[in-house]
């Protein structure tokens, strides 16, 4: 597990405010709590589509919707086989879905603290209160504790165990079906699954009170990094300066925090021929909005080029990157420019890989690229804080679902989330 760390987890929760914090203390004054978050916690907003889809599951599975209105809610990508992530409401985990790629659906898994937000209508159990104890302790239910069910429930599913009072004492998956468990006298009825506990508080906020609850933290993160910045451009300041630019998140927060500490410079995208419309359209959105030269590095037929030779690549065997992106790349700063600077929004909470990466390096295979990584140790929750303050076009993609930009059908993405592309933009597969 000890791998899974990218750094201090810095997620937190103002019960004043209900918003998160990325630091012990709110602006507001107030102490803020940890929110145990699965490393490497590196946490996103959720957004109305987001939202929406985790109440249809909830409701689906539950007869409850999770989120409620006016909540911030956020969620936390999971280590797992392919998609999972945590999802948090109130400063808890209130639950979890997660992608199951050999049936192509979704599966829920509940949290006790959901309950705090509504009762579950379907898939319940009702467990004796002599019960409760031990199931809160993660012993799982066996017949003599067993009281009854939603007569619809059937082995494998996700189930609440409430006490008759409707306190929930735990989660689990159910063993047996329904009916059969109604007969039992011994044996396990629901496999508990033991989750770490976190505290609730109800109310709402908006993302504009999370970014004023975070006032403090953005101050310092940026002087951080403008002082990063400032070093490190200096010894290089007789080069093109340009700021690469991919229509991503990280892009846009690095492109922001430059623009406030040095200048305004070119951005410089690669265009791979297989970008999401939105990606183009956002590219146009900021250099229109900020009047920025934009500089296009077409890749053209290179990556077909390469799959007539490789054929598809694979997420162990990722030549499409060296194809459409750093081959182009390095061949217009040896035409155009001899050698160049960039910043690049790299983070070390992406990935382990990126954890290891210097935050000044040159790529091995684009040898006259010196990179910058100013936003190296924000998370993606100081991205999106930064974003919002500075109210930037960010990329319409991350409404929908998606929450990294690139190539559409990247080796690297999920099941899920090409599932997730494959519905929201259907002509790209055609």
């Amino acid at each position: 597990m000890g791998g899974l760390y990218h750094g201090k987890i810095l997620l937190h929760w103002c019960d004043t405010c209900h918003a998160p914090v990325m630091a012990d203390r709110c602006a507001c004054g107030a102490d803020t709590r940890p929110v145990p978050v699965t490393p490497p916690g590196d946490a996103r907003p959720a957004f109305p589509d987001d939202i929406s889809f985790v109440n249809l599951l909830y409701e689906e599975q539950f007869g409850i919707t999770l989120i409620p209105e006016g909540y911030l809610a956020l969620l936390n990508k999971v280590p797992d086989k392919d998609r999972m992530e945590e999802i948090v409401v109130g400063g808890a985990i209130v639950g979890a879905v997660r992608f199951v790629p050999e049936t192509s659906r979704w599966e829920v898994l509940p949290r006790p603290d959901a309950v705090r937000i509504q009762q579950p209508s379907k898939r319940y159990v009702i467990v004796d209160d002599g019960a409760g104890p031990s199931i809160r302790e993660g012993a799982s239910l066996l017949a003599p504790g067993f009281v009854e069910c939603d007569p619809a429930i059937m082995a494998g599913d996700e189930v609440f165990m409430l006490t008759r009072s409707r306190e929930c004492v735990g989660v689990g998956r159910m063993k047996v079906n329904a009916a059969e468990a109604a007969t039992m006298e011994r044996g396990q009825i629901v496999r508990s699954r033991k989750n770490v506990s976190s505290v609730f508080t109800s109310g709402t906020a908006s993302w504009e009170d999370a970014v004023e609850a975070n006032k403090d933290v953005l101050i310092r993160s940026e002087s951080a990094t403008r002082q990063f910045i400032n070093e490190n451009i200096r010894p290089h300041e007789h080069l093109p300066i340009s700021i690469s630019y991919s229509g991503g998140k990280d892009s846009l927060a690095t492109l922001l925090v430059v623009m406030n500490t040095y200048k305004k410079i070119p951005i410089l995208f690669i265009d791979t021929r297989m970008e999401f419309p939105s990606t183009y359209e956002n590219v146009k959105a900021v250099t229109d909005r900020y009047e920025l030269e934009c500089i296009t590095v077409d890749s053209k037929d290179g990556f077909w080029r390469e799959f007539a030779i490789q054929g598809p690549p694979a997420v162990d065997c990722r030549w499409c990157c060296k194809a459409a992106k750093l081959e182009p790349l390095r061949t217009f700063i040896e035409d155009t420019w001899t050698e160049c600077v960039s910043f690049v929004g790299q983070r070390k909470y992406e990935s382990f890989s990126r954890m290891k990466n210097p935050r000044v390096w040159r790529n091995s295979f684009v040898r006259n690229q010196i990179c910058l990584a100013p936003i190296h140790t924000w998370t993606a929750m100081h991205v999106w804080l930064y974003i919002f303050r500075e109210k930037a076009p960010y990329n319409t993609m991350y409404r929908h679902g998606v929450d990294r930009m690139g190539c559409y059908m990247c080796p690297a993405s999920d099941m899920a989330v090409l599932q997730n592309i494959r519905g929201k933009v259907p002509e790209l597969w055609r």
